[in-house]
């Protein structure tokens, strides 16, 4: 059961990443090269002006990372806290005496949960990446 529910998250987190990627960090890149091209072919700009040029160019890009990277390793690890959560409420009715069935219910009973609770936060989470990914973009 737990291996079904870390395949859901493993398949929304994919799909998240590959959202992004596609509707927004490609245009990024794609005005990134853009930009470096023109630098390298204004023939007016000097030895030290194309660097900083490009430089410039690859600014919006790498400050965009940031925020995904951040979304993404907040959302990773509620997930994991939520996990944490659950083994341990499965460690009390051990240290109880409770019965194995009982046990063993207990855990894949509060992943379903956990997963299906951070779920439910892909799209918000998804909405507030895009828009500051749309913010630095222009």
């Amino acid at each position: 059961m737990a291996e079904l529910q870390q395949l859901r998250v493993q398949e929304a987190g994919d799909s998240l990443v590959k959202s992004l990627e596609r509707e927004n960090i490609r245009k990024m890149q794609g005005a990134m090269f853009r930009c470096s091209a023109s630098c390298c072919e204004d023939s007016l700009a000097s030895v030290q002006q194309v660097p900083q040029c490009i430089e410039r160019c690859h600014t919006p890009l790498a400050q965009a990372q940031a925020p995904v990277t951040s979304k993404l390793e907040r959302f990773q690890d509620r997930l994991a806290r939520c996990g944490m959560h659950c083994n341990d409420k499965a460690q009390d009715p051990v240290a109880a005496g409770s019965k194995e069935l009982q046990v063993k219910q207990q855990p894949e009973s509060c992943v379903t949960k956990c997963v299906d609770a951070h779920m439910h936060l892909i799209p918000p989470v998804t909405k507030k990446t895009k828009e500051s990914l749309s913010s630095i973009a222009r």
